[in-house]
């Protein structure tokens, strides 16, 4: 039930940590685990048949998210609204813009319901109406209980939208917490000079630390009353 953004350079992990979640990639070790159905943009218009046109899309990656033949004719004209790319619809995919491919795979996406949506950079593009559109979905998700799980390099949209972030460095996480914490320190390791960046990271570091000593230690507070509250429950 959370929107948990992701940050980091490129090459840090990020893509193929969704891959991983989405199982286009296989993990060289370890385990994952998914609950619920999973939709995932993790490439503008990945998915899509290039030679078919918008109105046939609709249909094709409806299904590659897992709808039917009956969910999705009652789903089509509610995406073709939210797309909003006219005319374009009867045209094959390889003509459109980016922009265009974005607006469809969103509105596709969305309308399939998932309990988890695992959306990549896919916010970066298209007018300010679209992004405006794609932000009231991913809040009413958001409040019907809906997992997220949103990569991007804009940090307004991350702090606007997630409820916690993850900072991904060279495939681990260096930060785990609370969104313009996490993300006010992303940009001051970017943005610090080479000669400079061991020692931004080791500070990063340092504060991660101490942010998770106080999260274990405010666990551990509330641990006796949860208890209490269980006991109380199971007695009820």
């Amino acid at each position: 039930g959370e929107i948990l953004g992701i940050v980091g350079r490129n090459g840090s992990g990020k893509s193929t940590l969704l891959k991983i979640i989405s199982r286009v990639l296989v993990p060289s070790e370890g385990e994952l685990q998914t609950r619920g159905k999973l939709a995932a943009l993790l490439e503008l218009g990945a998915g899509f048949n290039p030679e078919f046109t918008g109105l046939q899309n609709i249909s094709f990656y409806a299904t590659i998210l897992g709808l039917n033949d009956q969910e999705i004719a009652l789903r089509h004209q509610d995406i073709i609204e939210f797309a909003d790319i006219g005319e374009h619809l009867n045209q094959p995919i390889k003509t459109y813009s980016s922009g265009m491919r974005s607006r469809l795979a969103f509105a596709v996406a969305a309308h399939v319901d998932p309990d988890i949506l695992i959306l990549d950079e896919v916010l970066a593009v298209g007018d300010v109406l679209f992004r405006r559109k794609c932000f009231a979905v991913m809040e009413r998700l958001f409040k019907s209980g809906k997992t997220i799980i949103y990569v991007s390099h804009d940090t307004n949209s991350i702090n606007q939208l997630c409820s916690r972030v993850i900072f991904l460095d060279r495939g681990r996480i260096l930060m785990d917490g609370e969104p313009k914490l996490v993300t006010a320190y992303y940009q001051k390791y970017i943005l610090s000079k080479p000669e400079n960046s061991q020692e931004v990271r080791k500070e990063i570091e340092n504060v991660a630390l101490d942010s998770k000593k106080q999260r274990a230690g405010k666990a551990a507070e509330n641990l006796p009353k949860a208890r209490f509250l269980a006991g109380f429950q199971s007695q009820a």
